[in-house]
């Protein structure tokens, strides 16, 4: 496999203005109407429909009949108390309607599929108005036995809406997925998954959509961007014992543009930041990522085009533009075997306008931050055999050719320009290739 490698370091500010949302004045974010006009026009309570809060008795039809009743405008009320479902819903359509949910809503049905699924549906609202509001889908009942089951909420297709308050707890598979939706906002809600792959915390894709102030507990996605996408912001997230945020897994037909992820904080998880791919075509442009703290996580920023966990797509690569990392600082868990910029392009769709400043990450373990694996130089001038994009040594201002060292362990060590010490901002461009 060949992979060709383009990257840009600048210690230079890089002012990204095309990673936002949408004009708000054309594509308006969140519900249309207001909370108290809701509730003022209709209110269906799932106890008037047969939901009993014994934590026993499926409330699911309960829950269906109060949309039928409230759908084209007014709220969903699930009040205080605990609400069994055996029974999953697809909530079709709609304007003008809430769900508030102040009880706990506990799975007790066996079926794959999503608990809760929202769809064709525009101006909705899902939160607790007293902030005790929470999805329990019990999925270690799975998990013992290797298995998944259902996805606990699923919105498709749906526009100006916010899902706000409420907690996603232990779901048998996937927690919130946001499929092909637009200008809706999500914010002030907690995901406590698994420890284990497959139990994806925020999942999302669409227009206009934005995520702040969440926590995911989990093992595996924490808010990730999938394809098509464009006009995404995520900030003020606590990725905690999580794998971490990403855009992908991507593949065919990839349209990705103009995502902003910012004031992110990552702890014990997989990645602070990944970009992932195996084949496939398409672009990924636009892309600013700023803002970041991390501890002890495995890898820092990794951009893999070569993602081994994802079988190959057909196509010769992404091409992957405009992407830039600006004031990344904390600690990773070993940089010496993982280093805290790890870049792979595919070899025929290099990568261009890679841009990082302001990049502080050292390792938890050991005294350095990785090697290179062979000293010779290719037919461009740059390095060959290299396996990651790997330093948090700096220097002082740009250089056209490469300084290798050898560790007296006999890694070759590459420091771009010289070790300027732990801490300081680096500039360059590099351009290597790699055959494995």
């Amino acid at each position: 496999m060949f992979f060709n490698l383009f990257l840009l370091l600048t210690a230079t500010v890089f002012q990204a203005t095309w990673a936002q949302l949408a004009d708000s004045s054309d594509y308006p974010m969140g519900p249309l109407t207001t909370a108290a006009t809701k509730w003022g026009t209709k209110v269906c309570d799932v106890t008037d429909y047969g939901g009993v809060a014994d934590g026993a008795t499926d409330f699911g039809p309960a829950l269906l009949d109060a949309f039928n009743a409230c759908k084209s405008g007014g709220v969903v009320n699930i009040p205080s108390g605990t609400f069994a479902m055996a029974t999953w819903v697809t909530l079709n359509g709609g304007s003008a309607w809430a769900i508030n949910l102040e009880g706990t809503i506990i799975r007790t049905g066996t079926s794959s599929g999503n608990m809760i699924y929202i769809e064709h549906s525009t101006d909705f609202e899902l939160y607790s108005s007293n902030g005790k509001g929470a999805m329990q889908g019990y999925g270690y009942q799975f998990h013992e036995n290797g298995e998944y089951g259902p996805r606990l909420l699923r919105l498709y297709d749906v526009t100006n809406f916010a899902i706000h308050d409420i907690a996603l707890v232990d779901s048998p598979a996937f927690h919130l997925t946001l499929d092909t939706c637009e200008s809706g906002v999500v914010y002030n809600t907690i995901v406590r998954g698994g420890n284990e792959g497959g139990l994806d915390g925020i999942d999302l894709w669409g227009f206009n959509l934005w995520v702040h102030d969440v926590e995911v507990t989990n093992k595996d996605e924490c808010v990730t961007v999938k394809n098509p996408s464009n006009h995404i912001l995520v900030e003020s997230v606590y990725c905690n014992w999580s794998g971490g945020s990403a855009i992908g897994s991507l593949a065919t037909d990839t349209n990705i543009y103009k995502v902003e992820y910012k004031n992110i904080y990552t702890v014990n998880s997989t990645q602070m930041f990944m970009i992932k791919s195996n084949g496939g075509d398409g672009n990924v442009t636009q892309i600013t990522l700023s803002n970041f703290i991390g501890h002890s996580n495995a890898y820092s920023f990794d951009l893999d085009s070569a993602w081994s966990d994802e079988s190959t797509a057909s196509g010769s690569g992404i091409y992957y533009n405009s992407i830039t990392l600006s004031n990344w600082k904390g600690d990773c868990s070993n940089g010496a075997a993982r280093g805290p910029v790890k870049v792979i392009c595919p070899g025929a769709v290099p990568c261009t306008n890679i841009q990082v400043s302001d990049f502080a990450i050292w390792t938890d373990t050991g005294s350095k931050e990785l090697e290179l694996w062979n000293r010779d130089l290719d037919s461009h001038g740059g390095p060959v055999g290299i396996f990651g994009f790997i330093y948090a040594f700096g220097f002082d201002g740009r250089v056209g050719d490469y300084d290798f060292d050898r560790d007296p362990d006999g890694t070759d060590v590459f420091l771009p320009g010289g070790d300027a010490g732990y801490g300081e901002s680096f500039v360059g461009l590099f351009c290597w290739d790699k055959n494995f």
